[in-house]
């Protein structure tokens, strides 16, 4: 799921609220021992002890190196604030498993459920069930389609995420004179709206440089596949212009591939903000020159917004007295002049 543009920021109770944004339904590769920390909370009224509350957690298993910082990033927030009781349940892929946790807590009566549905249609009824028992949901990043099952979503602009790619892209081959050039995109699994969408952003900014994908195929968000897939397409193009990759995750593959065919004659973009892929473009020597970021930094903030909720307390920096009842990130676009801002928030694939 993932990435790119300028950098922006909202404050949430005094806490940069970071406008980023992939990542998949999937599982893919097995999730590394660490992740980046969530950014320490910018002191504020709001960020003082206030109402104790109980923030109950529910999320997929981490075999995604994604998912597993979006638990991370959601437990290290929720340490930030002595007036919070972080009750996160088992994660799951399963599920029935997923609706039997929810129910738990809604059962022990938590002050406000932060949830990251393995499909949001299939968890709508037991989010709604939470709303209807008075307690306050915030839908991370996979939305529920009732907007009754929730009181704030808060998630990535995958849209935006093709459109920084495709920007990228096109901004980079018109700098170089290239004309019809040769654009591939690996996707993560075609069949997803969220796929969906982040292919018609990349093709909506491409066309306005005159160009279009050449070719695309999906890699279904793992490692395996994205090598599978990208030797399958240097194979049939014996020269591409530019490559972009829709996942870091199975963007380790895909490098793999690259390496492994000995090429370089084109620019690759990724996506979602991995911590290998910002290392990639650190070093200047990978054909990976950028990526565009979908962090699951948002899980941090999905945690400072319920306590906000729970506490009954807005947005600092709003003059509204009430969150939001949505907020899309924007979609960041990391390269070697500015990757160094960026490496504390990048995850381990």
């Amino acid at each position: 799921m993932s990435e790119k543009v300028a950098r922006r920021g909202f404050l949430v109770g005094g806490a940069v609220l970071l406008a980023t944004g992939c990542t998949s339904n999937e599982p893919v590769a097995a999730p590394s021992s660490s992740a980046a920390p969530a950014p320490a909370p910018v002191a504020s009224g709001n960020d003082q002890p206030g109402d104790k509350v109980t923030i109950g957690f529910s999320a997929p298993a981490a075999d995604h190196g994604w998912i597993a910082a979006i638990a991370k990033n959601a437990e290290s927030a929720a340490k930030q604030y002595s007036d919070v009781d972080f009750k996160p349940v088992e994660p799951t892929n399963d599920i029935n498993q997923q609706i039997s946790a929810v129910e738990s807590l809604i059962a022990a009566k938590v002050s406000a459920l932060v949830i990251l549905p393995n499909d949001g249609q299939q968890l709508n009824q037991v989010a709604l069930q939470a709303t209807q028992a008075g307690i306050p949901v915030i839908n991370l990043d996979r939305v529920f389609p009732d907007k009754l099952a929730y009181r704030t979503w808060i998630g990535g602009d995958n849209y935006g995420m093709g459109v920084a790619a495709g920007h990228y892209i096109g901004k980079q081959l018109k700098d170089k004179g290239v004309a019809n050039p040769v654009i591939v995109e690996i996707q993560g699994i075609a069949t997803l709206p969220l796929t969906q969408d982040r292919s018609k952003g990349f093709a909506d900014a491409l066309k306005t440089y005159g160009f279009s994908v050449t070719a695309k195929q999906d890699a279904k968000f793992t490692v395996e596949t994205g090598n599978q897939v990208a030797t399958s397409l240097l194979q049939a193009h014996k020269k591409i212009d530019a490559l972009w990759n829709h996942d870091d995750d199975q963007g380790v593959g895909v490098l793999a591939a690259i390496k492994e065919a000995n090429r370089n004659e084109f620019i690759m973009v990724g996506g979602a903000g991995s911590l290998n892929a910002m290392k990639e473009i650190q070093s200047g020597t990978s054909v990976l020159k950028a990526t565009v970021t979908y962090s699951p930094t948002m899980a941090s903030s999905a945690i400072k917004i319920a306590r906000l909720i729970a506490q009954g307390k807005g947005m600092s920096d709003l003059v509204e007295n009430q969150v939001p009842q949505s907020i899309t990130l924007a979609s960041e676009t990391i390269t070697k002049d500015n990757v160094e801002k960026y490496l504390a928030l990048g995850f381990e694939s």
